[in-house]
């Protein structure tokens, strides 16, 4: 399988993102909205943003690797985040950067999306985070 991320010119730039996928495969991989709790289902990083970010994109990385996949097969994020302002830009990045490395997600990140939203699961629950992989 392969995943080909990319920018054409004239898209919108600068992004920590790339505007497109290409993939080809058979299997396609959904990873349901995952949040900031432990095995358990506790709560983790309540009420900082980068840590739930980070978290829920560690509880992404479970579910590819259960799938046989990794960061390298996703062709789609989208978030969600509660009470979004744009002052919550670098905590939302922070969180991301924090396990960029540690978890093999491609820079720039492949597509995606983050959306406002009034509230969450829980309310301690500050972002959410879906992902969509082709497999071969």
């Amino acid at each position: 399988m392969a995943v080909q991320l990319l920018t054409p010119e004239g898209m919108f730039a600068p992004v920590p993102y790339h505007h497109v996928s290409i993939a080809t495969g058979a299997r396609q991989v959904h990873i349901a909205g995952q949040i900031a709790r432990d095995a358990d289902g506790n709560p983790v990083a309540t009420g900082d943003l980068a840590g739930q970010v980070a978290h829920a994109l560690r509880s992404t990385a479970r579910g590819l690797a259960g799938a046989g996949a990794t960061f390298a097969d996703v062709v789609r994020l989208r978030f969600f985040v509660t009470n979004w302002s744009p002052d919550k830009y670098d905590d939302f990045v922070a969180g991301i950067d924090r396990v960029v490395d540690e978890l093999g997600i491609p820079r720039p990140l492949p597509p995606l999306s983050a959306i406002g939203v009034d509230y969450l699961f829980e309310p301690d629950v500050l972002v959410e985070v879906e992902a969509y992989a082709v497999l071969d």
